[in-house]
């Protein structure tokens, strides 16, 4: 573990690593090897540099604009860290750069925690299936860059507001989306999309046009470009994408190739919108 239980960091509560006349902060933001200057100290308590926070927010809207730049978001649930930097690396090669790592993959922390070091910025790891707020700061600390829950939680975006983090809530109805919003969503998951298709997402955007919506579930690459279309800020698939068959298969050229379909969907949509 990179958590040193004798160093604590003022600004945000959490363990950190003490290199020489520095500190390693683990948190809002910073990578478990990012390291921080050290400004003040106390007794084994530290604090990050007050500018150290802009930086860290300015990282938040980066990882946002970065999520709504791709289009998708890739669900993938597999059985190893092994297995899934393979499909990472795949799905990263066809255009997709932002993967959802599902809280019911086994061992999910440490497979989050590996495949966050191991892509670094290449790709941005977060994590999914989050129901509560103890789940979403214990997969931060793993290392996800962004939380997505299937149900709207406000103590799940209260956390991630507190660490910084791009949250998704999961939402169907109007009056869930507008909670969801005004409790502090960056995005909001319209799940399952599939129940009224890119035609729900045109209906939800005229009286909400300035909430950011994810469709999720029943999003293939053949009809990625119409919830574009339809006004959604980006999509989020799963075993559309990433499926199940082809990773048992270890068909990675596959996955390539299915990432790519809806790169390029995405990319003609938005030429059209």
């Amino acid at each position: 573990m990179w958590v040193s239980n004798s160093a604590k960091c003022l600004s945000f509560g959490v363990g950190c690593q003490i290199e020489k006349d520095h500190v390693q902060c683990i948190a809002a933001g910073w990578k478990p090897w990012a390291i921080a200057p050290q400004v003040r100290s106390s007794g084994k308590s530290y604090a990050c540099a007050s500018e150290k926070v802009d930086v860290i927010m300015a990282r938040k809207e980066d990882q946002l604009k970065r999520i709504i730049d791709t289009g998708v978001v890739a669900i993938v649930r597999v059985d190893s860290s092994e297995q899934l930097v393979d499909v990472v690396r795949a799905i990263a090669d066809g255009g997709v750069t932002c993967v959802e790592v599902t809280m019911t993959t086994p061992n999910a922390l440490q497979v989050i925690s590996d495949t966050a070091q191991r892509f670094g910025e290449d790709v941005l790891i977060g994590v999914g299936s989050v129901l509560d707020a103890e789940t979403a700061r214990m997969a931060i600390l793993a290392g996800a860059q962004f939380v997505v829950g299937p149900t709207l939680n406000h103590e799940v975006i209260a956390m991630c507001r507190r660490y910084s983090k791009v949250v998704m809530p999961g939402t169907f109805t109007p009056t869930e989306i507008v909670e969801a919003w005004q409790s502090g969503a960056d995005l909001v998951k319209v799940f399952p999309a599939s129940l009224g298709g890119p035609e729900l997402i045109s209906a939800l955007k005229g009286p909400l046009p300035q909430i950011l919506l994810v469709p999720t579930g029943g999003v293939t690459a053949e009809n990625a470009g119409e919830f574009i279309l339809a006004g959604a800020a980006a999509v989020a698939a799963g075993t559309s994408l990433v499926s199940k068959e082809l990773v048992k298969n270890k068909d990675f050229k596959g996955l390539t190739e299915r990432a790519g379909r809806f790169a390029t969907a995405i990319a003609k949509a938005r030429e059209k919108h």
